[in-house]
């Protein structure tokens, strides 16, 4: 049984938010069903509510900026709400409101709690889905009958966009809701919302737009990119400050690792105590774990689920389904639920590893609790001690309310690409109005023509390296001079293939013939018949592939291989990468931590130094027959992962002999023959000059970027009638094409799209050149004779990535990480 004691007479009591009285409602609402309905719930309109719906009736887009339980979908709805009770819907079905989200999970919630109060007006509105998983029927059914109110995701818009009724669909369109606006506008699946919206502009002029966000940093910003000209920002009043705790369990903190292993005990015993927890994790690797680990541990017989990505789809509703219906105590989580979908009972949120952004984190506690005038709660868990540091600069920018984001980006052009030939589709358009709407999408604001008609040619030839083939040539140009798709083929790819998200190469597992879901064949490609893994919370045996599925059946083994999911690792982001960073530099705060975290910093600072603000501290030392480098630059993995290539390759012209490195959020270090004795010309500017490019062009990491966008712009198309492209099928045929372009169309305007991709995300150039740029003349370099406090979790990490995973290896683990801090005098710290 689950013991529920945190009732809500135990809760802080605090004044209720302010409401508008009776008096004071809007004529449309003070005699609407609505607000009946509202009192009849025991609810009232919050002001926030009404001034959504007051600048939309103006005339005006809107952004509203609330967090959860502020009631801001419903705030959404309600001008088109009043709007149908005020003008009831005739026979003849027009598509009066269309709203968007980033997960079809969430279209699929909105409209269940969107039966409510359509209901209450007692009018025959008609809202339906329509998503990757509506049935071809259904969907054939609304292109002749829209409904009232149609509830979508990104990628359907822009089918929808692209049909050639889109101007008939959409003529009647009076209200545009988006949702989540925070999570999409900084990707590329937003650049291809924002075209969608471009293209509404011109087919409805006359629909008002209202974002949805939860509160976040810079509404300016996110206002120009979701609203046209005129837009009302309406700030929701702030929730009360979660209460957020770190948790150090029992056990001894480890110095290096992930999964927080040893405190998952006491994360069972937090759990017991909980109405309904969410425990969230970083990776679909720790979802696994910890859900094996947590399931061993339930004595109590707790209804824990495990909800991911790589889950097939029915599984993961009918997890979410036992969640609303509240049948089950705990669910461990990926991203797969960090937006929207609400669940009014779970009173706690648990962060497995560090969270790597404030917001982020914010946005996973905002999973519990629903209620504003209540505080959520939440346990953060650090898997290691650099992370324990990493949690408490979360929670001091929660405490401050400071919120951190990815800066603004330019629009993808392998995005344009598809977006150019959905339009082709729609039927014959000029290529100046197609680049002046274009650039009314805000993240293609600053689109250069060039780049504009290299997309455009590439749809009608592929390009000059690409030209002789004719399947490259999707546009054809008309004697008028416009532009249309070619025939019915090139409409059949497009709709096959539309969208932005690429995964990894994936293959099926099955037991028999029940499919459990996906996995990325890298992984399967290093296992051997009767090797283990864990999926789906079970370890399985690998039997082998057969009809290109994994094939395997359940083993009884403690023990497994566990897998990998290469999009898993989230970025530290820089605002909490700042943080940590002050803290290092404040030693009047250490008296906060655990003892063995401010011994271990105390240390540092008598036998090395700490890191400072703005610069870098980078140490050398001797060990094993091996000279060590670590430099500390708080940078996150992607950035010091492509500064450990670029080191390598300026060392080697340096003849120190290199021999590898290991990079992680906090610090990367590298290991060579020959010692470092000019940290200041390794760490030089012009690495990111003279070094980048020759790295770039050797490395696999642009052909893997390429290939993602080869896929989104329709060079390669991953869906065929009848068939699916295997993850190396698509490999194979990128890479070829890259190679091809690069010797003979090196401007080609994918190979543009490959290296703007390579300043942020997978390699994160940009933030690797502000560092670089910032720490000129601050550079301290540490010369010491044995390894320093804090970089012995640096060393083991070397290890961790070396040694196999098995019985054996840990010993040697333990072995290695007991001599490692008896070397550095830890071994009595924690």
């Amino acid at each position: 049984m689950v013991n529920n004691r945190h009732r809500s007479a135990n809760r802080a009591k605090t004044p209720p938010l302010p409401v508008p009285s009776p008096s004071s409602l809007p004529g449309c609402l003070a005699d609407h069903p609505l607000t009946a309905w509202m009192a009849g719930n025991g609810w009232a309109w919050h002001i926030h509510q009404i001034d959504t719906l007051v600048a939309a009736r103006a005339g005006r887009d809107v952004l509203l900026t609330a967090p959860t339980g502020a009631g801001k979908t419903l705030a959404g709805f309600l001008p088109s709400l009043v709007d149908m009770y005020e003008m009831p819907p005739t026979d003849g079905s027009t598509l009066h409101t269309l709203y968007v989200s980033p997960l079809k999970a969430l279209a699929v919630d909105v409209h269940r709690n969107l039966s409510r109060p359509v209901d209450a007006m007692g009018l025959p509105i008609t809202h339906e889905t329509r998503t990757g998983d509506t049935p071809q029927s259904k969907k054939q059914r609304q292109k002749r009958k829209p409904p009232h109110i149609l509830l979508t995701t990104p990628e359907s818009l822009a089918l929808l966009l692209s049909h050639e009724e889109a101007p008939r669909t959409f003529a009647g369109l009076r209200h545009v809701v988006i949702d989540e606006l925070h999570a999409v506008m900084h990707s590329k699946r937003g650049d291809l919302l924002s075209l969608g919206l471009a293209r509404l502009t011109r087919l409805a002029p006359q629909a008002r737009r209202i974002a949805l966000s939860a509160t976040l940093d810079g509404p300016e910003t996110a206002a120009a990119y979701a609203c046209r000209e005129d837009a009302t920002i309406v700030t929701a009043p702030a929730a009360l400050r979660p209460k957020v705790r770190i948790l150090i369990g029992r056990d001894r903190m480890p110095w290096s690792g992930h999964m927080a292993r040893y405190a998952l005990g006491d994360v069972y015993a937090e759990l017991k105590e909980a109405r309904l927890a969410i425990v969230f994790v970083n990776t679909r690797a720790q979802a696994e774990l910890v859900f094996r680990e947590l399931w061993d541990l339930n004595d109590d017989r707790l209804r824990i689920a495990l909800h991911h990505g790589s889950l097939e789809r029915d599984q993961r509703r009918r997890v979410e389904e036992a969640m609303a219906s509240g049948g089950l105590d705990c669910v461990i989580a990926t991203s797969s639920l960090d937006l929207g979908l609400d669940w009014a009972a779970v009173d706690l949120v648990v962060q497995i590893g560090a969270p790597k952004g404030a917001s982020r984190l914010l946005q996973r506690i905002g999973r519990s609790n629903h209620r504003l005038d209540t505080p959520s709660r939440a346990i953060l868990v650090p898997a290691n001690r650099f992370e324990y540091l990493e949690c408490m600069a979360a929670c001091q920018a929660i405490d401050g309310q400071t919120l951190d984001g990815p800066a603004p980006r330019a629009g993808g052009l392998d995005v344009l690409a598809q977006h150019i030939l959905g339009r082709g589709c729609m039927g014959p358009f000029e290529a100046d109005d197609l680049f002046d709407e274009v650039r009314r999408a805000w993240p293609y604001r600053d689109l250069r023509r060039e780049d504009f008609d290299g997309a455009l040619h590439f749809m009608v030839n592929g390009g000059y390296a690409l030209k002789t083939y004719d399947r490259y040539g999707r546009l054809e140009t008309l004697d008028d001079g416009r532009y249309r798709v070619r025939d019915n083929r090139h409409r059949q790819r497009y709709a096959m293939n539309i969208g932005t998200i690429v995964e990894a190469p994936m293959l099926k597992v099955k037991i028999g013939k029940r499919t459990l879901g996906q996995i990325e064949d890298y992984f399967i490609q290093g296992l051997s018949a009767g090797d283990t893994f864990l999926f789906g919370g079970q370890v399985l045996r690998f039997e082998g592939l057969r009809d290109g599925a994994v094939q395997a059946r359940r083993s009884t083994d403690g023990e497994a291989k566990i897998p990998s999911y290469a999009g898993g690792k989230l970025p530290l982001t820089t605002h909490l990468s700042t943080l940590v960073r002050h803290m290092l530099n404040r030693p009047g705060d250490w008296r906060r931590f655990p003892a063995p975290v401010a011994e271990w910093l105390h240390l540092q600072g008598e036998r090395s130094a700490l890191p400072s603000r703005d610069g870098l501290l980078v140490e050398t030392f001797p060990r094993a027959g091996r000279h060590h480098l670590v430099a500390y630059g708080f940078e996150g993995r992607n950035a010091h992962h492509t500064l450990g290539f670029l080191l390598l390759r300026r060392m080697q012209r340096f003849a120190l002999k290199p021999l590898g490195f290991v990079a992680t959020d906090y610090a990367v270090a590298v290991w060579s023959l020959e010692p470092v004795d000019d940290a200041d010309q390794l760490f030089a500017a012009d690495l990111m000059v003279d070094d980048l490019q020759d790295w770039l062009e050797e490395t696999p990491l642009l052909k893997r970027l390429f290939r993602e966008v080869a896929v989104i712009a329709g060079l390669i198309d991953r869906q065929m009638p009848g068939a699916r492209k295997t993850g190396k099928q698509v490999t194979f045929n990128a890479d070829l094409i890259y190679d091809v372009l690069r010797r003979y169309e090196p401007d080609h305007i994918l190979l543009k799209a490959a290296r703007a991709d390579a300043g942020g995300g997978l390699i994160d150039l940009e933030r690797l050149q502000d560092m670089l740029v910032r720490i000129q003349g601050r550079i301290d370099h540490r010369r010491l004779d044995r390894v320093s406090p804090l970089a012995v979790p640096l060393l083991l990490e070397i290890n961790r990535e070396t040694i196999p995973r098995d019985e054996m290896g840990e010993t040697v683990l333990a072995d290695f990480e007991r001599s490692l801090l008896e070397e550095a005098a830890l071994d009595t710290v924690g």
